[in-house]
């Protein structure tokens, strides 16, 4: 059971809860420091001395093609679909926009 005691230590804390719950806990801070703007981002110098790093202890998940041919798949589809968003969101605004500006250029009807 996850609530023994270990080392003669009582479990306190997140070491009582149910990894479920953990994970929980921890992705509600990871939302809340991304909103707030204080997570940290990977740029890609920092991605890559991680891989190599990963590399160099034998830790890293090498991918089967199957399993890049279904990440790359994923990947591709989730920029799409950004891409539909952002591209509806500007003809949206654009719309509106163009809406305001006839509206001005017409003289008021009497």
């Amino acid at each position: 059971m996850e609530n023994q005691e270990r080392s003669g230590r009582s479990l306190r804390g997140f070491a009582t809860m149910s990894k479920e719950r953990q994970r929980e806990i921890a992705s509600r801070g990871g939302r809340a420091a991304h909103e707030k703007g204080t997570a940290h981002e990977f740029n890609s110098m920092e991605a890559t001395m991680a891989a190599k790093k990963g590399h160099e202890h034998g830790t890293a998940h090498e991918f089967t093609s199957e399993e890049a041919r279904v990440a790359g798949r994923k990947g591709g589809l989730a920029r799409a679909l950004n891409r539909a968003k952002q591209q509806a969101a500007s003809e949206s605004s654009m719309a509106s926009a163009g809406e305001n500006a006839m509206s001005y250029s017409q003289p008021p009807k009497q």
